[in-house]
């Protein structure tokens, strides 16, 4: 039997620790973006370092694009792409799933 590629490339990118979160955290902020201490200050339990590394991730896989303005100074922030807001809607029956058989 052959595992289907994919869903092989789908858990590829949602298997890794902090990306679904990432994407999710991007989701819900107003305009699908936010700036790197913001995203710091809300998934407490991650690293800026880890952060930074899942950022380029995610940018190189698409799903999300850095954004910089220079006027009046340097502002740098990471929001959603089409296809990675159409991976976070591919998310919701997962939340919902979730919220019926977590165990809290």
């Amino acid at each position: 039997m052959n595992i289907c590629p994919y869903l092989q490339f789908s858990f590829e990118i949602l298997g890794k620790k902090w990306n679904g979160l990432i994407l999710h955290y991007l989701s819900i902020c107003s305009d699908r973006s936010a700036h790197f201490s913001e995203i710091k200050r809300d998934l407490t339990d991650i690293t800026p370092r880890a952060l930074s590394i899942k950022l380029t991730e995610l940018v190189q896989y698409g799903l999300i694009e850095k954004r910089v303005t220079t006027e009046p100074h340097v502002i740098i922030s990471y929001g959603l792409t089409e296809k990675g807001l159409s991976l976070t809607e591919a998310l919701e029956p997962i939340q919902r799933w979730a919220q019926l058989y977590k165990e809290v």
